[in-house]
């Protein structure tokens, strides 16, 4: 069976179509809070929650306590839940024997109660798929992933955010939240919460409102740098990087060079299919249309040469960032390597 997607889960979800046990893992902790949240929100009535809902914390509990709790019978309800949260505290969970016994867990899943809903919350690890937890836990239920969306990825992200919430966002106020608040869903959806309050009659939301109601600068941030170091324009490069600067919290070099590291991949492909259409190209290099006009201008200013010259400074100043053969300031080492970039040095 194919590996459900966080939406195909949910919807399934909402059907009441119910599994014995759900093992949620991965590095993205959004998406593991999300399912699990859903799941002791609305699988049981506000009834049924008194008897039949059980939440339990890795650190405080142990393989033989969950079995213990999944085997119970629901109180006047169909169903009952036991979410287990941080079990990736949980000793030897992912182990085929616990002291020269079977594991408890892997031993209750050879026959699930089917009115049991056991919900394991495993952050920041996964199972390997040549465990035997792993096979059984997939033979009766639903293992999911949970991975991190990749920076790039975060603008498309967002405008579907808004949509499933019946809203749509400019592609550039995407981009300028995606920039401003980085890798962290939970407080992206946070935000997309606060804008949709104050902006409820609003059919589309502007860079004004990001601009507004978030604090982010439309003319400093990582979107702009990349549109000023693909014109070449060092004067505004120059500006945005004393910006960043001015407030390093805020604007991390490691994001920055995250940002640059893409950016400039993405310019290398574009020289490669600049004889397809806008759509074809789009597609092929995982790009909007409405930025590529961005990736065409690079194209245009920096020979092939320069470009995959580009790649090596700036997995060199990555490095340097990091603290290895290099102990200057980390803004400073950016401004180096956008000196570099620009100039082909």
């Amino acid at each position: 069976m194919a590996a459900l997607t966080y939406e195909q889960l949910i919807e399934e979800l909402k059907k009441q179509i119910y599994k014995p046990i759900y093992f949620l893992m991965g590095e993205e902790p959004y998406f593991i809070d999300a399912i699990s949240d859903y799941i002791e929100e609305n699988v049981l009535n506000e009834a049924e929650k008194s008897f039949n809902l059980t939440v339990a914390y890795g650190k405080d509990t142990d393989l033989a306590s969950i079995v213990s709790l999944a085997k119970r019978y629901p109180m006047m309800s169909n169903y009952q839940v036991v979410i287990i949260k941080e079990a990736q505290n949980i000793k030897n969970l992912d182990a085929s024997e616990v002291g020269k016994k079977i594991n408890p867990l892997l031993s209750y899943l050879q026959q699930p109660l089917s009115s049991t809903i056991l919900v394991v919350c495993y952050k920041g690890k996964k199972l390997e798929k040549n465990r035997k937890i792993y096979k059984a836990i997939e033979k009766c239920g639903v293992i999911f992933e949970s991975k991190k969306i990749y920076e790039t990825k975060l603008p498309a992200w967002i405008i579907n955010q808004f949509k499933l919430r019946g809203k749509t966002i400019e592609p550039k106020a995407a981009n300028l939240m995606a920039d401003f608040i980085g890798n962290n869903l939970s407080s992206i959806i946070n935000e997309i919460n606060k804008l949709l309050i104050f902006l409820e009659n609003e059919k589309e939301i502007n860079v004004a409102h990001i601009e507004k109601l978030i604090g982010v600068s439309k003319d400093f941030n990582n979107t702009e740098l990349l549109k000023a170091i693909g014109t070449k324009n060092i004067t505004q490069a120059n500006r945005i990087l004393l910006y960043f600067q001015s407030d390093p919290r805020q604007h991390p070099v490691q994001q920055t060079i995250v940002w640059l590291f893409e950016y400039f991949s993405k310019v290398i492909l574009y020289k490669d299919f600049q004889n397809l259409s806008d759509n074809e190209i789009s597609s092929k290099i995982g790009v909007p249309p409405y930025f590529l006009d961005d990736y065409k201008n690079a194209a245009k200013l920096y020979p092939r040469n320069q470009l995959i010259q580009n790649i090596h400074i700036i997995r060199e100043y990555d490095m340097k960032s990091k603290g290895v053969d290099s102990v200057a300031d980390g803004h400073e080492l950016l401004k180096e390597m956008v000196y570099k970039i620009m100039y082909g040095i």
